[in-house]
């Protein structure tokens, strides 16, 4: 998770390890209420919301007629965004435009214990 300001500066960043092993897009929603939670302790509002996950964007912004565990999941998150964020949305954009995220992720993998980061190396 990455949370950077109106003009695209890096604010923190924070990076959290969980399992199981799930889908793309289970893990993607489920990251992305994992992001609604951090955001929303944070004290933050309107805030824009932006996945590579295009699957994800698509059900959060429009209706499921669904009832597998990844509609679940998605209701859920729909329902969060509503009580806690009401002048927020959530969109896609192309992994390739997310890449300071991807390389923190990255790095994530190497120290899987949740971490708060404030500074960024100026080689990300």
């Amino acid at each position: 998770m990455c949370l950077i300001d109106d003009d695209g500066a890096f604010v923190f960043a924070k990076m959290e390890w969980f399992a199981p092993l799930c889908d793309i897009e289970v893990g993607e929603a489920v990251g992305l209420h994992t992001t609604l939670d951090w955001i929303s302790n944070q004290q933050f509002n309107n805030v824009d919301f932006v996945l590579d996950c295009k699957k994800v964007v698509d059900c959060v912004n429009f209706s499921l007629d669904d009832s597998n565990e990844f509609a679940c999941i998605i209701t859920a998150r729909k329902q969060l965004l509503e009580n806690r964020f009401h002048n927020s949305h959530v969109e896609f954009n192309i992994r390739q435009a997310n890449r300071v995220t991807h390389e923190s992720g990255q790095a994530a993998l190497f120290n899987p214990s949740p971490r708060i980061i404030n500074d960024v190396a100026t080689c990300i």
